[in-house]
């Protein structure tokens, strides 16, 4: 029975923490039941009030009184003081706020690990801070509440001890009671280990025996002496120290209570070596690593190390092993199996391919037997598409279920052959039936990915001179057959990336290629009409399709390879492979004759060469390699939504990017593929220390090298210094996107910061003097050229931002709220530092100038490293990280804010909250950035003077016909500054300028 002493948060409730529990009390302190006797006292909480209190008792499981006063200066100075009567007294009045409990969680760190857990949450919500969040909904819903306690884990644990864990009250509440011999049976975390940590230290088995300790664990955590003591095997105190000397002064000045404090931290993430022998960097670079980190089933590269090690986590990554290991033996029997499987299925329900009118388009399929594998790749296609397929199937010969094909199939015109007449002369054939305007030459060993068809109809309808589309094949171990192919000098193919991953970002670009194969290709039909389909003399199969790809580029039309047609191929399953093969080398010969005119301006066959053969070379697009900081990902706000739509308008134009980012950062699927225009090249698996080799491999291959971000020109001026013969004869162009010395001269000014000894003019030499290798500089605003100009360069070009104007709908009366959206990449960016001024300075003003419910959403892309609990602590701050779409967020605030105290360039977010209508207060410094005109299309207020700013908003947030002015105003000037046609024209100056 627990008895409670606690203000409750909302009615009948009151967090665990606040509870005092008499059953754990007396169990933890057996002595108490004597103490009460003698006093004559038989109530353990009003014992403890008067008593256990003054002996450091702890009320509860939750709350560790002796660690609390030890761990906090401020609650030790308090009971000195006779402030408190314990720490727990402290925490139940004020310490909950800010302060942990227990050793064993962390509520900073828990907040900061969670930044959507704002003030406003738990009141709205009923919680009190972070630990009762955690103990009531947070555990169950996969929050982490320390390092050092992994739910997963201990219920590996509670498996062997059943009789010790309570559902009732969840894991890490129970574990807070487990008696030692338990608790140190095995981990709850990847970061301890406790067998091993009693074995090393013998004394601490016997200090647990004693009562000083609970576990090893506890004894790890509270010791007074916790930089002589190690972990776990996989960590050395003393080898940390010796190899990681820059973050011992922060040691010794008590920042981080040992090295492995430090290391789980921060060490752990940047890669340090943890222990002699242990190359943490070189298993944080293996890709499934990094996978396993970013889908949470470690939280960090070194807890994978150690759950590999010690094969304890051998179970979560072989199930994501297997399959990519799948011997492909294994797999084709697996597709083969999956093919009987639905013939059951096919003869009691039809497909049905009956087609009313004219199809769309006509697929032909030559078939030998394999009746299970034709069913399927059938019943793939039906499935696939539900517009009109006129389906010509040609049996030639078959001796098994395929002469009753009819029987599966409704609808379709069925050639029947009594030999077997061969693949080339059976599509041939069929090909005089294709009423459609488009044919798809389609095996019968194949699975097609979810609207392959559409894919393929949509990009040959998308350009008259496409003559045929192709896309990725992969085999039935998942990895690639072709992903396009190329047709090398001595007439040999090759599939582009075969055995490589399908989702690599270099097998997923749109692009013109030699050939594809005819496993799936969809061609014009008038087209193949005019060819006269298949040359004859390649019967009966092998090389036709290569052939016939040759001639569609002669007769003036483009094959193209479009990724977002997927098919998974049985490869040889309609043929057998040892036959195939012999034939292969015959009509090989046959290819090099007919086609020698073509095949003499094609690559050498040489794997090296397979990047500059993977795109037809009659394509006469312009490659431009564009670099970056990172992928410019739209939702990283800031200067990346420039870059982006740079990439998109280059696209547009015409021309073939590739995107290099100078830091590697593993990226979803979902950013990788959705951000970019589809002909865009990623390049995600290397980073600055690859470029010198990436620019080897493909001399020759650009027109234009496109720098972003002066500090990027600047780290790679010594690697295109020396790689010059590689590149593009004319040189780089180098975007600014800003010029930085004025912002960091406003910096130091509003700071407060020492001035530096150097002037404007010294700092812009030394900002710009790496812009002398480049052909062209590109600034971002005229004020920005001008700067460029004063630092000796006259080579400049202005290329600002393209917005179009998307106002929102809901009116003035249906808008409530404050908002920010902005990328924080850093802490003491502009950003961060406008929401620190404006959380801490204008905030407090507007309480009592706007009703408590009105909050302040903070929006956006926040980086890893940002503590975002500065801003969590005020009752009116919601904060809720990126968003995809922020049309909704725009929709229904009434006004924005962009307190921004230094910066420089354009502010982004400033036009793109006026693009979407939302009226907005920003500091004089961005209006004049802007050049806008006050109460014409913004509100604006000095940066130091946050009366006048709180002011603006209040006023802006009541005054309706001020806000319909200020919008109308605003979307004006989107589409006076932002035009997207002129920002296209502008960057086509600057590319034609640049690439003769």
């Amino acid at each position: 029975m627990s008895d409670g002493v606690s203000r409750p948060v909302r009615e009948n409730r009151e967090p665990r923490w606040s509870r005092f529990d008499t059953q754990w009390y007396l169990l933890r302190y057996p002595e108490v039941r004597d103490w009460m006797r003698e006093e004559g006292q038989e109530d353990p909480y009003a014992f403890y009030l008067q008593t256990g209190q003054r002996y450091g008792h702890s009320p509860n499981r939750y709350f560790d009184e002796m660690w609390y006063r030890d761990a906090h200066k401020d609650v030790r100075q308090g009971l000195i003081r006779e402030d408190w009567a314990s720490g727990f007294e402290h925490y139940m009045a004020t310490g909950y706020k800010t302060h942990s409990p227990h050793w064993l969680f962390d509520e900073p760190g828990y907040r900061r690990r969670y930044p959507e857990l704002t003030q406003r949450f738990f009141n709205e919500n009923g919680f009190r801070n972070g630990y009762d969040h955690y103990l009531e909904t947070g555990e169950s819903h996969y929050y982490r509440g320390h390092h050092f306690f992994d739910e997963e884990l201990c219920r590996e644990l509670s498996l062997t001890f059943p009789d010790h864990f309570d559902s009732r009250i969840g894991l890490f509440s129970s574990w807070l009671g487990l008696p030692a011999h338990v608790a140190d049976a095995g981990r709850v975390s990847w970061y301890f280990d406790p067998v091993w940590y009693l074995t090393r230290y013998p004394e601490v088995r016997q200090e647990i025996a004693a009562g000083q300790y609970s576990s090893a664990l506890h004894h790890y955590l509270t010791n007074e002496t916790p930089r002589l003591f190690d972990p776990q095997e996989f960590f050395s105190e003393q080898y940390y120290a010796q190899s990681s000397p820059d973050m011992v002064p922060s040691l010794e000045n008590g920042y981080f209570r040992n090295g492995y404090d430090h290391f789980v931290r921060y060490g752990a993430q940047e890669g340090r070596i943890p222990q002699e022998g242990v190359d943490l960097a070189a298993h944080l670079a293996q890709t499934q690593v990094r996978n396993d980190v970013r889908n949470r089933l470690y939280d960090s590269a070194f807890a994978h190390l150690v759950a590999g090690r010690t094969g304890l986590g051998e179970g979560r990554m072989a199930a994501l092993a297997s399959v990519s290991e799948l011997p492909e033996e294994h797999s084709r029997i697996l597709f083969e199996r999956e093919a009987e499987a639905i013939l059951p299925s096919l003869v009691r329900h039809p497909l049905d391919f009956t087609v009313h009118g004219i199809p769309e388009v006509s697929v032909l399929m030559v078939v030998y037997d394999r009746i299970a594998l034709t069913a399927q790749a059938l019943a793939s296609l039906r499935a696939n598409y539900a517009g009109a397929i006129q389906l010509v199937l040609v049996d030639s010969g078959s001796h098994d279920q395929t002469r009753h094909i009819g029987r599966m199939v409704r609808g379709a015109t069925i050639l029947r052959y009594r030999h077997n007449i061969g693949y080339l002369q059976g599509c041939n054939l069929a090909l005089e039936k294709a009423e459609a305007p488009f044919v798809l030459y389609l095996n019968n060993d194949v699975r097609l990915y979810p609207d392959a068809i559409v894919h393929a109809l949509a990009r040959l309808r998308s350009d008259a001179g496409i003559g045929a589309v192709g896309g990725k094949l992969i085999r039935t171990n998942m990895h690639l057959q072709e992903a396009g192919s190329i047709i090398w000098r001595d007439g040999a193919t090759y599939g582009y990336l075969r055995e490589d991953d399908p989702n690599l970002t270099t097998a997923n670009f749109v692009r013109d290629v030699d050939y594809c194969s005819a496993a799936f290709l969809m061609v014009r039909t008038a087209l193949l009409r005019r060819l006269g389909g298949y040359d004859t003399r390649y019967m009966p199969a092998y090389f036709e399709d290569a052939d016939l790809c040759v001639r569609i580029i002669r007769a003036g039309m483009r094959i193209v390879y479009d990724p977002g047609v997927a098919i998974e191929h049985l490869e040889f399953g309609s043929s057998g492979a040892a036959g195939s093969h012999a034939l292969i080398q015959g009509n090989l010969k046959t290819f090099a004759r007919l086609q020698q005119d073509f095949l003499r301006y094609q690559q050498p066959a040489h794997i090296r060469n397979a990047v500059l053969g993977r795109e037809h070379r009659i394509s006469q697009r312009k490659r431009i390699l564009f670099i970056e900081d990172r992928l410019p990902l739209r939702r990283l706000g800031s200067g990346y939504v420039r870059s982006n739509d740079i990439i998109r308008e280059m696209t547009a134009l015409g021309y073939q990017v590739t995107v290099f980012p100078i830091m590697r950062r593993d990226q979803t699927a979902i950013d990788l593929f959705g951000d970019f225009p589809e002909t865009v090249e990623l390049i995600v698996d290397q980073d600055l220390s690859d470029f010198a080799d990436f620019l080897q491999e493909r001399v020759g291959y650009y027109d234009l090298l496109w720098i972003g971000r002066t500090h990027n020109m600047a780290r790679l001026l010594p690697l295109l210094n020396e790689s010059n013969r590689y590149l593009p004869a004319a040189g780089p162009v180098l975007d600014t996107e800003v010029i930085a010395t004025p912002r960091t001269l406003e910096r130091i000014r509003v700071l407060g910061l020492p001035e530096a000894d150097i002037s404007l003019d010294d700092m812009l030499h030394q900002e710009l003097d790496c812009a002398r290798f480049c052909q062209r500089i590109v600034a971002v605003t005229a004020h920005d050229a001008d700067l460029v100009r004063r630092a000796g360069y006259d080579h400049v070009s202005v290329l600002g931002h393209e917005l179009f104007s998307q106002p929102t709908p809901a009116p003035f009366e249906a808008r409530h709220n404050i908002l920010f959206f902005g990328a924080i990449h850093d802490e003491g960016s502009p950003n961060h530092d406008s929401l620190i001024w404006f959380v801490e300075d204008v905030l407090p003003l507007l309480d009592q100038m706007l009703p408590p419910e009105i909050h302040f959403t903070i929006a956006g892309y926040v980086g890893p490293d940002v503590d975002m609990t500065v801003f969590s602590g005020n009752s009116r701050v919601e904060i809720m990280g990126p968003v995809g779409d922020p049309r909704e967020l725009f929709d229904r605030h009434r006004v924005f804010v962009a307190p921004t105290r230094f910066a420089g360039g354009i502010p982004f977010k400033v036009h793109e909250a006026a693009s979407y209508g939302l009226p907005q207060v920003v500091t004089t410094l961005l209006r004049e950035e802007v050049g806008w005109a006050d109460g014409m299309e913004v509100l604006a207020a000095p940066a130091n003077d946050p009366v006048a700013f709180a002011n603006a908003v209040e006023r802006l947030y009541q005054d309706r016909e001020l806000w319909e002015n200020l919008r109308q105003g605003a979307l004006g000037a989107i589409e006076r500054d932002c035009s997207p046609v002129r920002f296209r024209q502008q960057l086509s100056d600057i590319i034609k300028t640049c690439i003769a």
